[in-house]
């Protein structure tokens, strides 16, 4: 329930709802889904105030502890500096968007980067950056920079750099702590994928000091590599990516995927633990598969992630007991032709996005001029406990949109 703390967030003359006693409202607007709160703001005075959380600062803690906050999906479709982020509600198949980060008149874009959140805030961490100052103008130079989005203030905010500038890394947050850790990465090209640098280096943030301290390096050179937290032993997780690179008659770059993963056990303060090998994690005759890997965070209720890749339209699921990649399940329609597939957790569940064109064919056989009338983001969602599948359809904000460039995560508001 609301306490008291949410009708003074509003002045006693103001009315909520006619009718009504304040306390009351106030529980009736918290139940509101956070992406219509920017189309409800402009309704009255009091609504605006109480809508906003940079003038009703409990707004954002009371839908948490009264557990009206939903999980929705951040999509940045490409810079955040050059075009906007949006949140995407599935349960109410609604879109807001947030705001552009700050521009540097020196950089034209940025791809390859982190994005997670933690409490109120949404972190966007390094990347590949094309900056006018480097050469050759047309290859990216990793970035070592880090900002946050407040949601509370509605503001973005530059924070301290990382040591080691990084693209295409492993992130996770630590369970029970105000920490972000990170590791591997370099530089990557979104078109020319095999070129670029990597890096070994990992280094954790502490949030409330603003401050990135480094722990022991990765066993090996390693990029586009995904990291997760297994809050049952308190380890970090470092899996996929590629590490050395070759070429092909010392012309053509070709990526050395990795095919183990390794481990780093978190210790109390600031220094972490020694890095083990976990081992080969594809079968003699099995080829590395190299996908999309995501977690489900306390799958089966002892602090024991799920690991799931989707590679092709097939999902596998990681099993940690043996070290090896197990069929789940196949993705029930195939994305479109030169199309990709978005692949997030919500909620505990696999969502696998694509964007189809909405065209009404009849029309567009009668007419010349053939007309977007926008683009519709068709999901499948995939319940690994279930075992099912449910669909949902959705028109999206977007005219475009590159899963493959695209970066997502999950907001908790």
């Amino acid at each position: 329930m609301a306490s008291s703390s949410s009708s003074s967030s509003v002045d006693e003359t103001q009315t909520l709802i006619p009718g009504l006693p304040n306390d009351v409202a106030s529980l009736i607007l918290y139940l509101i889904p956070y992406c219509y709160h920017a189309r409800l703001r402009p309704t009255c005075r009091s609504w605006r105030v109480f809508l906003t959380p940079s003038s009703n600062k409990s707004l954002l803690a009371l839908r948490r502890r009264n557990r009206t906050a939903s999980t929705l999906l951040c999509i940045f479709p490409q810079d955040p500096s050059i075009s906007s982020p949006f949140l995407f509600d599935p349960h109410n198949l609604a879109w807001s968007s947030l705001p552009t980060a700050p521009p540097d008149p020196h950089c034209y874009g940025l791809c390859n980067f982190a994005a997670i959140s933690l409490g109120p805030h949404l972190y966007v961490l390094g990347g590949s950056l094309f900056d006018t100052r480097s050469f050759p103008i047309d290859r990216p130079t990793a970035s070592s920079s880090a900002s946050r989005f407040d949601f509370v203030t509605g503001l973005w905010e530059l924070l301290s750099p990382m040591a080691h500038a990084r693209g295409s890394f492993a992130c996770a947050v630590v369970p029970g702590s105000e920490a972000i850790i990170v590791a591997g990465g370099g530089s990557r090209h979104c078109v020319f994928a095999a070129a670029g640098s990597r890096i070994s280096s990992v280094e954790s943030y502490d949030v409330e000091r603003d401050q990135w301290v480094e722990l022991d390096r990765l066993p090996g050179l390693r990029a586009g590599c995904v990291g997760f937290v297994v809050e049952e032993r308190m380890e970090f997780w470092v899996m996929g990516g590629y590490g050395e690179e070759r070429t092909i008659d010392g012309v053509l770059p070709v990526d050395e995927y990795c095919r183990d993963a390794v481990v780093m056990e978190l210790r109390s303060g600031d220094d972490g633990g020694k890095w083990r090998a976990v081992g080969d994690m594809w079968g003699d005759r099995e080829r590395e598969r190299v996908g999309k890997i995501v977690v489900v965070e306390d799958e089966e209720g002892r602090g024991r992630p799920g690991v799931f890749m989707l590679e092709g339209h097939h999902i596998l699921r990681y099993d940690m007991a043996s070290n090896r990649w197990r069929k789940e399940s196949q993705v029930p329609k195939k994305a479109p032709h030169n199309s990709s597939f978005g692949f997030v957790v919500l909620d505990g569940e696999l969502h696998v996005m694509t964007l189809l064109n909405a065209v009404d064919t009849t029309e567009t056989r009668r007419k010349q001029h053939h007309k977007m009338a926008g683009k519709l983001l068709y999901i499948q969602i995939y319940h690994p406990k279930k075992k099912t599948w449910r669909f949902l359809t959705t028109k999206s904000p977007f005219r475009l949109l590159d899963f493959n460039a695209a970066v997502m995560c999950s907001v908790r508001l």
